[in-house]
């Protein structure tokens, strides 16, 4: 009952910001590229060790994250670009994220942090890569669990508690079983495509 309440009042919250941004005109373009932009900061503050300040700020963004596409929608600007923008500059979100948290572990020289980073941002990167080059095979392409909100709420769980290498570890290994998910799931899929292709 409390959480329904609280999920309540933050829907009703989230609600007012969009119809708030709407009745202002505001491209809804420009909400994305301010989010892109607040993560950059954070990722500024990851890099100096502000972790907690950088989760906060990692929050932050996340309003223009969930609201640019409900003004599209609400003022009738929804576009083709708009939805390639959107997706663009959440993969340089990502990935300038995990930039920061690289140059924060390069500057106290803990290199197998500096490993483990890389490798979450293959996945990060290969999870995207893998579900669009799939959907070009077969009809859709959504297995696996670490995608982009699952990722973004953990690093906001590790910077605001100070968990950041369990996080990491998560994100690297669930990451990338995933693509394999991915991988095998497109290749069964395509399989089944193969018989309906050669009678055409």
């Amino acid at each position: 009952m409390i959480t329904q309440k609280i999920g309540e009042t933050l829907q009703s919250v989230l609600d007012g910001v969009v119809a708030g941004f709407a009745a202002s005109g505001i491209n809804p373009n420009f909400l994305t590229f301010i989010g892109f932009a607040i993560n950059c900061l954070a990722a500024y503050l990851f890099a100096y060790g502000f972790f907690a300040w950088a989760g906060a700020t990692i929050i932050l963004a996340g309003i223009f994250d969930m609201t640019d596409g409900r003004v599209a929608r609400l003022s009738k600007r929804v576009t083709a670009f708009g939805g390639f923008y959107d997706s663009v500059l959440d993969r340089y979100s990502d990935l300038c994220l995990l930039i920061g948290l690289l140059i924060y572990y390069s500057r106290i020289n803990r290199y197998a942090y500096v490993v483990l980073v890389a490798v979450s941002m293959i996945g990060s990167v290969m999870v995207s890569y893998t579900r669009a080059r799939a959907e070009n095979l077969i009809k859709t392409c959504k297995v696996g669990f670490m995608e982009r909100p699952e990722r973004v709420v953990l690093t906001i769980i590790g910077a605001l508690f100070d968990r950041m290498a369990p996080v990491l570890w998560l994100i690297a290994v669930l990451s990338n079983v995933t693509v394999i998910h991915r991988i095998m799931f497109t290749r069964q899929e395509a399989a089944k495509l193969a018989p309906q292709q050669t009678a055409s």
